[in-house]
């Protein structure tokens, strides 16, 4: 077993291709279950990005991994400007419309970010006003509920497209270069597969409680690699990437209170 989990975390292209279908499936029962919302605020989270970036500090070292935290956080603005595309082409168009609406905008948004060079203070400026620019534009998400009938297949396609493109995009992109395989690399399936399900399925509104979780979500990730940059070039890695958990859990348990909390039926005064 010890020899597998090595293995698994020694190839990161490995460890996403197990932990896909997984990430996929659980975050669509969490959808079903608590609300889209919910279920994009566990999308935003560093579900596959966290155990590569453990990967990149054991086998490529600190310096590597450190580089790559900052790549990672400023590869959230692609992120943002797919899912807000996404959501407004949703209002008027279709999902299959939208998914390339949505695509075009991160492709243009990672042309752009990799013209810039990762930094500390860039990261910190920039990310941070995507991601309100993000919810600013998306604006309240609409309350209207579309009932959903799930069959069961529902959930093994969803896992069957999500895999697909991650092996599509990873050994296409070899072919393509170095230059493009770093484009393509940090493409967001999670949050396309998730995003054009829960469109066909429950319409526009639907979609945008699902982006509106997803962008909430991101500020969790945006801290855990804010932690890891500034702490894995001369802590333990253990205590490095610890704490780098714990401070992204903390700030989306934080966001997740805000998104319950308005909900919560106030006791009757006595």
């Amino acid at each position: 077993m010890s020899d597998f989990l090595s293995h698994l975390f020694a190839n990161h292209f490995l460890l996403k291709l197990v932990l896909t279908p997984v990430i996929i499936s659980v975050s669509t029962l969490v959808s079903r279950r608590w609300g889209e919302s919910i279920g994009g605020l566990m999308i935003g989270l560093p579900l596959t990005s966290a155990p590569v970036s453990v990967f990149f500090a054991l086998e490529q070292g600190v310096q590597f991994a450190d580089h790559a935290a900052l790549s990672a956080i400023l590869g959230l603005i692609p992120v943002v400007a797919f899912s807000v595309s996404y959501v407004l082409a949703a209002r008027t168009l279709r999902w299959i419309q939208a998914a390339l609406v949505g695509i075009g905008a991160y492709l243009a948004a990672v042309v752009c970010m990799s013209m810039l060079a990762p930094s500390v203070l860039l990261d910190i400026l920039l990310v941070p006003l995507a991601l309100i620019a993000g919810l600013l534009i998306l604006g309240k998400p609409e309350t209207e509920i579309k009932r959903i009938v799930t069959t069961w297949w529902d959930i093994p396609l969803r896992m069957l497209i999500a895999t697909t493109i991650l092996v599509l995009i990873t050994t296409g992109a070899s072919f393509l270069g170095s230059k493009w395989s770093g484009l393509l690399s940090p493409f967001p399936i999670f949050t396309f597969v998730m995003a054009f399900f829960t469109h066909s399925q429950g319409g526009s509104a639907a979609v945008g409680r699902f982006i509106r979780g997803v962008i909430r979500g991101l500020f969790g990730y945006l801290v855990f690699f804010l932690v890891v940059s500034q702490l894995v070039s001369w802590a333990n890695l253990v205590l490095v990437y610890s704490l780098a958990t714990c401070a992204a859990l903390l700030v989306n348990g934080l966001s997740l209170w805000a998104e319950i909390s308005p909900f919560r039926t106030p006791q009757s005064a006595k």
